[in-house]
């Protein structure tokens, strides 16, 4: 990833954690086959779930591949208490904000989680 896309990122990433602290909503994508996931770039054989703080971020990625899935919301209560700890727990990682052209940060579900905290 360059330097600049990294910086992209990160802000991408802190303003998810905005964002979705204030507003206590988190939405993914969602199909009939189930919620948003992709190959990491990170880390070998790892799924990346993806989420975003805002339904137009997320709308913007179904697309194409994603036409037919559908942006559905997830308190940030559920997301924190049940969403994370099952990601960490299936060896996911979390994809927050990711741009349509499906590039961004993966974040280790549970240091997500900890920034979070710190929020709210």
């Amino acid at each position: 990833m360059s330097m600049n896309l990294e910086i992209d990122s990160q802000r991408r990433y802190e303003k998810f954690v905005e964002r979705v602290s204030k507003s206590q909503e988190v939405w993914g994508l969602k199909s009939d086959e189930g919620w948003a996931i992709v190959e990491s770039n990170a880390y070998e054989d790892t799924g990346v779930m993806l989420f975003w703080s805002d339904k137009a971020y997320a709308k913007q990625c179904a697309a194409e591949e994603w036409a037919h899935y559908i942006p559905t919301i997830i308190t940030l209560e559920n997301f924190m208490q049940l969403w994370l700890p099952g990601l960490e727990e299936d060896e996911l990682v979390a994809g927050v904000n990711w741009n349509k052209d499906l590039v961004g940060l993966e974040a280790e579900p549970l240091e997500l989680l900890s920034n979070l905290q710190e929020k709210n």
